[in-house]
């Protein structure tokens, strides 16, 4: 039996986006963010908080870089949305990892992480629903040890973990149990 549980901002999984940003002087700003990913082909959306010190730093550099987590960083991750940046400015240095500035957009690229999107912002958008950033992927970064035999990112290696919204948890991501576009084929022939 379904039983109704009202409006909730419930699907799963939940990316566990990690957005790095240039505050003023250079300043390495990154934020944990779940509402947001891939809207086309070569194109990101953002839902953030206008409030955000990421909002600002997005707004004022017109760039940014969006990183997946692996689990060996989860902590660090994990803090980056519990701290904020507009109330301590040493956020990324109290986490202990490293940044390189991106040569393709004005924004940093964490290189802790394994896979990482540098992206120019396209539209800000301010909607009923809150503050959208549109930003256009320009390049990705991936670590070799996440690469499979033909240069594939391999989600396996990625050892990337998922946001839950129902109770807040993060979940690594399992095994493969399926092919996209083969699964369901079956069903093509009733």
């Amino acid at each position: 039996m379904l039983k109704d549980l009202g409006v909730k901002p419930y699907l799963f999984p939940m990316p566990v986006l990690m957005i790095a940003t240039y505050s003023e002087n250079d300043k390495v700003n990154v934020m944990n963010m779940a509402w947001g990913g891939i809207c086309a082909e070569n194109m990101v959306a953002l839902n953030i908080d206008e409030d955000h010190k990421t909002a600002e730093n997005i707004k004022n550099r017109n760039a940014f870089t969006l990183s997946i987590a692996d689990i060996d960083h989860l902590k660090e991750a994990d803090f980056f949305d519990i701290a904020t940046g507009n109330k301590m400015a040493d956020k990324f240095e109290r986490s202990g990892l490293n940044a390189v500035k991106s040569s393709r957009v004005d924004a940093p690229i964490v290189t802790d992480f394994p896979l990482t999107l540098e992206c120019k912002v396209v539209e800000c958008q301010h909607t009923a629903y809150g503050f959208r950033v549109l930003g256009e992927i320009v390049n990705v970064l991936a670590d070799e040890k996440v690469l499979d035999e033909k240069g594939k990112v391999d989600p396996a290696k990625l050892n990337a973990f998922v946001f839950d919204q129902f109770q807040s948890g993060y979940y690594a991501i399992g095994e493969k149990v399926g092919q996209a576009w083969q699964s369901g084929v079956p069903f093509m022939k009733k």
